[in-house]
């Protein structure tokens, strides 16, 4: 079960940019936990439960909905927002 009083509040949909956001930096935990559930093959409900905190039972859509888009952003952060990290540079 997520603890929310340790969590950052986690939106629908991630807010987009092409450059690192403070959403980002917010929720980089939050894609590194989504990365690491692929890897070992869970389910979006699982994910959206675990991860995110949403009952996938209860709002399933809103839950696949969330999981897509952090595993989005997850997947830019690993191809090209990473530059950002290294370089030093954020927005």
């Amino acid at each position: 079960m997520v603890d929310k009083l340790f969590q950052p509040a986690v939106a629908d949909e991630v807010p987009w940019a092409e450059s690192l956001t403070a959403y980002d930096d917010e929720h980089f935990t939050t894609y590194l936990k989504l990365i690491d559930a692929c890897a070992d093959n869970a389910s979006e409900k699982e994910m959206a439960q675990a991860i995110l905190g949403i009952d996938a039972v209860q709002e399933p859509a809103r839950a696949q909905r969330a999981v897509r888009s952090h595993l989005a952003r997850a997947h830019w952060l690993v191809v090209a927002g990473y530059k950002e990290l290294f370089s030093g540079q954020k927005a």
